[in-house]
């Protein structure tokens, strides 16, 4: 069995030109402006030849599998826009604490009678009272101080 040949890179004049002035910019960050690099020193449309991957890694400042990487990257996003753009995260590191129905439960709360003891509710009382109904396993003062900002109510 032999070697698959890997594909090439042949990028069309509008593709070329959008790496050429990306890289040139000063307004992207240097993993982009290197990716667009290394795929323009790869490209071998209009009879031109491209780098070896080590002369490139050497070049740009990365690693040859940057390189390979880099490459196999732009061959499946497909074009040169979808290429340099960076991928969006499809959901937050962290699952928000605070949700809909969550903040309804403090707006009752707030909106309803202080606790025995107390002229009016606090921050704290109310991140408190929120934990002990069983409503969130635990929420900061501060939360619930974005929270009713966010929604423009206060406490007074």
């Amino acid at each position: 069995m032999g070697k698959n040949k890997s594909k090439s890179i042949q990028l069309s004049q509008t593709d070329r030109k959008e790496l050429e002035q990306f890289s040139a910019s000063d307004k992207h960050s240097v993993r982009l402006v290197k990716r667009a690099k290394i795929i323009l020193a790869l490209d071998e449309s209009e009879g031109r030849k491209k780098e070896t991957q080590d002369a490139i890694a050497d070049r740009v400042g990365v690693s040859r599998q940057t390189v390979i990487d880099t490459k196999n990257s732009f061959l499946t996003a497909g074009s040169a826009s979808a290429f340099l753009q960076r991928k969006k995260r499809e959901t937050p590191p962290v699952a928000p604490k605070v949700t809909g129905e969550l903040e309804a439960h403090i707006i009752a709360l707030a909106c309803g009678k202080a606790p025995e003891g107390h002229a009016r509710w606090t921050l704290r009382l109310l991140a408190d009272r929120a934990v002990e109904l069983g409503h969130v396993d635990s929420l900061s003062h501060m939360t619930v101080s974005r929270l009713l900002k966010k929604l423009n109510l206060s406490l007074t």
